[in-house]
């Protein structure tokens, strides 16, 4: 049952950590303790093929908790076997959905309510994951501490910063360094800590550092309050669309004045292929 490793050549997009997180918290309310009676994958695939004994572990299976590494959710079940679900970039899963659609390609459903995983790109994937081997899943295996937990300290960026050359920002992106971060939070973390996202991660100071920290919960923690930032085709399992993108400082802001009023103006630069947005007056 264990994952065969295959998630390591998928490059992870949108949705990011919060709106996994408001995905994880909206199944929970309605799945949590509850028995699966039916698992019906209407297509062989997604991204890719779906576990071959899927069917068999959870019908019948006792939804233990639900949880969230990185940008990955958890479904635990009584029979140590968890569902690790991945939303791709345009994935999410919708709750007793009136008619199915043709992008619903995986339904679970308990004595009272329907589960259905809606992926029109099929960039997502799910597979079903021993649970005592949780951590040793491939994608797992190597990844840095999450943002919101207490492992998350300005001492563990100084000690995987260390003589490090390159850009701050493409480091925190880096899923050994802490899991999680996509670059929409990212941007917004680093104008809040007032870092300049092109500095060599090896000369961020300790200072910075203490300020970073703070600034990355408080914007993860902000965002999952908003239910995440409605990008692309992102909405929460509910059908509500998350709001946060309505408070972005610097992410898309391209000619726009600093929100600090400091006569800068957000500028974006294109780093290891992706956007970066800040202010090049107040982060330095």
């Amino acid at each position: 049952m264990l994952g065969d490793g295959r998630v390591r050549r998928y490059r992870a997009a949108m949705p990011e950590l919060p709106e996994v997180e408001t995905t994880v918290r909206g199944l929970a309310r309605y799945l949590d303790g509850e028995r699966i009676e039916r698992v019906t994958p209407r297509r062989p695939d997604m991204r890719f093929p779906f576990p071959p004994h899927l069917v068999q572990a959870l019908t019948g299976a006792a939804v233990t908790g639900l949880g969230r590494r990185a940008k990955y959710g958890l479904i635990h079940t009584d029979r140590d076997a968890t569902l690790v679900f991945h939303l791709g970039m345009s994935g999410r899963w919708r709750i007793d959905p009136q008619e199915l659609g043709k992008h619903d390609h995986l339904i679970l459903e308990t004595r009272t309510h329907r589960f259905a995983l809606c992926d029109p790109r099929r960039f997502g994937f799910v597979d079903l994951v021993d649970t005592p081997a949780l951590e040793q899943w491939p994608a797992f295996a190597a990844m840095g501490p999450e943002p919101l937990g207490p492992d998350l300290t300005p001492e563990h960026l100084h000690r995987a910063f260390a003589g490090r050359r390159q850009a701050v920002k493409l480091l925190l992106l880096d899923q050994r360094i802490v899991a999680g971060l996509g670059n929409i939070y990212v941007c917004e973390a680093l104008f809040r800590a007032r870092i300049d996202p092109r500095k060599a991660a090896g000369r961020v100071s300790r200072p910075a550092l203490g300020r970073l920290v703070p600034a990355i919960r408080d914007v993860l923690e902000q965002a999952i309050g908003d239910g995440g930032s409605t990008l692309r085709d992102y909405a929460r399992p509910d059908g509500e669309l998350g709001y946060f993108a309505t408070r972005f400082a610097v992410y898309g802001q391209e000619g726009q004045c600093c929100p600090r009023d400091d006569g800068g103006t957000i500028r974006r630069i294109v780093q290891g292929g992706r956007s970066t947005w800040y202010c090049p007056r107040c982060q330095t």
